[in-house]
């Protein structure tokens, strides 16, 4: 038996990696990636009519298929990180045994199909950076009014071809925005209603050459190409209501190329106005170009969105009475009587609506906002040489809110008010004015004076010395807690924002 030769000491053996001077095996790098498409490679040996163990020979047709396609099986070198990969992308295709998938297979000398650009969407969010520039290319605009007139055009009549319950709220609110770029609609419509009238525009388009439009069925806008009128006028708004004396015919003037304007984009034609007879010539126009585009609003749209507002606008007045406790228990038709006469009016703060001692201009039922009522009083005043003089001041005697009503009393009985209303807030007011009043029934009359009292009227002398009073003693209550603080502050050295006292 032969004897090994031990060591004294037993080694230990130690796992630290940094202490371990013995060099590991360590594993083998992976030098190169896969380069070949083992799903690609699996669909070509499965193509029907190859050279397999129970066929000897191949067909012609998946001959031509593999060698068009074998070069696809290699996968090419993966693109460096962090950028953009703009080469094609590589077609994965299924296994798949039947024949009619093989004819799907392309050969590699076909061109390169680019994907389509992603459609821009708000709610989409992406981190490359090329489907955000388009957007900002978009923001750039231009200060040449020819150049805005034209892209506001172009916009018109992309969101006018679509139907108008097919535009969402964003789209009428941009077309409201063009119009009211137009001198027309600027001066002749109201705010107001041409934003409901953006909801009922629609486009009209006409083929024909030489085709007569009739202007009495509704307001057009040339969008695209030219028209020449019949008649002169061959534009009326109609806001006064009244229709127009005579209409000059402008087909048999001797200068009539010279004298006939021709209406091209951005000019208007038609009215507003209801005739009995809208097909006829007055009014109308005819095309010089093919293909001519209008943004229309008819007559029964516009007379339709003038009910509508109207409607809306009394059932507003009628609510804003019957919010009032005092005429919550009136018959219906002096209500609506009233609400008739009713007008809208705002006033900024720190306004003077009626001045106590005057009469009041008007009757006024407070829809938003909140008003200051004050009344004089005499007091008298220490001046700095010892003397006393008398002075007449204004004392806070009340507040009034949203639904609340005064000076009914003071213009009925034609006598001055006893209050002076200060706004104190941005006030919206429905008022009726004098002429209004003496105009309404003497039941209606009757039951304003039942109905109402002097505003604050049953205040004395007394009841506003005391409010004065402890107003003048809250106030300089005030000024001395102000004045101890300052004192403190500068006894002490105490600079704010300054130092430790920064914060």
């Amino acid at each position: 038996m032969a004897l090994v030769k031990r060591s004294k000491k037993d080694q230990v053996s130690t796992w630290n990696v940094r202490e371990n001077t013995v060099v590991r095996n360590k594993l083998p790098k992976i030098a190169q990636t896969a380069t070949i498409d083992y799903d690609q490679l699996k669909w070509l040996n499965n193509i029907s009519g190859l050279k397999k163990r129970d066929t000897l020979a191949s067909s012609e047709d998946a001959h031509e298929v593999f060698m068009q396609n074998y070069r696809k099986i290699f996968v090419p070198k993966p693109s460096k990180i962090g950028f953009p990969v703009h080469t094609e992308r590589r077609i994965c295709v299924h296994s798949g045994s039947d024949a009619s998938f093989s004819n799907k297979a392309t050969s590699t000398s076909d061109p390169i199909q680019r994907t389509a650009r992603k459609p821009q969407a708000v709610d989409d969010f992406t981190y490359n950076i090329k489907d955000y520039l388009p957007l900002l290319h978009k923001e750039r605009k231009s200060e040449d009014p020819k150049a805005i007139r034209v892209e506001n055009i172009k916009i018109l009549r992309r969101l006018l071809k679509k139907y108008p319950f097919e535009r969402t709220a964003s789209e009428n609110d941009k077309i409201f925005t063009i119009l009211q770029t137009f001198e027309f609609f600027a001066e002749n419509v109201d705010s107001a209603v041409l934003k409901e009238l953006c909801v009922v525009a629609q486009l009209e388009a006409w083929k024909d050459e030489e085709f007569s439009v009739y202007g009495k069925t509704g307001v057009h806008l040339i969008l695209k190409g030219s028209v020449v009128p019949l008649y002169e006028p061959y534009l009326f708004s109609g806001k006064t209501g009244q229709y127009p004396k005579a209409f000059l015919p402008l087909e048999g003037l001797e200068d009539y190329d010279d004298y006939v304007p021709t209406l091209s984009v951005g000019d208007c034609f038609g009215t507003w106005l209801q005739y009995e007879e809208p097909y006829t010539k007055e009014l109308s126009v005819v095309t010089q170009e093919p293909n001519c585009e209008f943004l229309k609003i008819s007559v029964n749209d516009y007379k339709r969105v003038i009910t509508q507002i109207k409607q809306r606008e009394h059932t507003e007045k009628l609510n804003l009475l019957l919010s009032c406790e005092q005429y919550r228990m009136w018959p219906k038709q002096p209500l609506i009587s009233v609400a008739d006469s009713i007008e809208w009016i705002s006033y900024p703060p720190n306004t003077v609506l009626v001045s106590e001692g005057y009469k009041s201009p008007f009757i006024g039922f407070i829809r938003s906002g909140e008003c200051h009522v004050l009344r004089q009083v005499d007091v008298l005043q220490s001046l700095k040489n010892g003397k006393k003089e008398q002075k007449t001041k204004q004392v806070v005697m009340g507040r009034l809110g949203p639904f609340d009503s005064f000076a009914e009393i003071s213009l009925l009985m034609d006598e001055p008010i006893t209050c002076s209303i200060v706004t104190a807030s941005d006030v919206e007011l429905g008022v009726v004015r004098p002429e209004k009043i003496s105009a309404l029934d003497d039941v209606t009359q009757q039951l304003f004076r039942q109905s109402n009292s002097r505003t604050f009227g049953d205040l004395t002398k007394e009841d506003i010395q005391s409010e004065y009073l402890q107003q003048e003693l809250k106030r300089e209550w005030n000024e001395f807690k102000h004045s101890q603080v300052l004192e403190v502050i500068n006894a002490y050295g105490v600079r704010p924002g300054y130092g430790k006292w920064a914060k």
